[in-house]
């Protein structure tokens, strides 16, 4: 015959057992069931977020990018070229809006010459009105010269641009296609924003600065004789 202290142990410990039986169960291994609604599956990204034609293109509806550079005896030229990546027209009517800064990120003090008369010739058409409709693009041409006219100035080396369409407009870092080299010059030029034929090509490199018209005194015409 079981004693009632016997019997009442085997209660408890039958109650311990049943207790972690219910404890060891995660809500994972009865979801659905008992009335639990079913987990919802992950949602995928919206179409219209991550694809379409306007997929990157920034809040300004424009994308500043360089194309290239070029040098000769020490006038560099940076082909600039702004793209209307947008849904609607853009319109500029100006001067790109530059800015250089040093390898720590410092803004250099520049002059900037809008048509680069004082730097070279060529470049200083004066600017028009430019309607860029989506998918349609703009180009400019930012100069200087690698020359030192003073040795008791330091000469300066950015290694940053930014480009603006226009004045208080986001600006974007562009490439500038190695240091921009301005000596002790002081001042960088740029061209007035033009509108590019749609059916050029995109230049992987600027045109190169016109060439002298006359042959300098000092050099002597070939013989013919020779």
């Amino acid at each position: 015959m079981v004693s009632r202290d016997t019997a009442a142990r085997r209660r408890i410990s039958a109650a311990v057992a049943m207790a972690l039986t219910l404890g060891g169960c995660t809500p994972g291994d009865h979801r659905g069931q008992g009335g639990d609604p079913p987990s919802r599956p992950p949602t995928a990204p919206s179409q219209s977020a991550s694809s379409g034609p306007l997929a990157g293109c920034p809040a300004s509806g424009v994308r500043i990018r360089s194309t290239g550079g070029d040098a000769a005896m020490g006038l560099r030229a940076l082909g600039v070229e702004l793209v209307n990546c947008g849904d609607r027209p853009y319109r500029l009517n100006g001067y790109p809006v530059l800015h250089v800064f040093d390898e720590q990120h410092e803004p250099i003090m520049l002059r900037v010459v809008n048509g680069a008369k004082e730097i070279t010739s060529g470049f200083d058409q004066p600017p028009r009105q430019v309607t860029l409709d989506p998918g349609e693009r703009a180009t400019a041409v930012v100069l200087w010269r690698n020359l030192v006219t003073d040795s008791t100035v330091v000469a300066t080396n950015g290694e940053f641009l930014t480009v603006a369409p226009a004045a208080g407009q986001p600006a974007e870092e562009v490439d500038p296609d190695g240091p921009i080299d301005l000596g002790n010059t002081g001042r960088i030029g740029v061209s007035a924003w033009k509108k590019a034929d749609p059916s050029t090509p995109v230049p992987s490199r600027p045109a190169p600065p016109p060439a002298p018209s006359a042959v300098p005194s000092s050099v002597s015409p070939p013989d013919s004789r020779l």
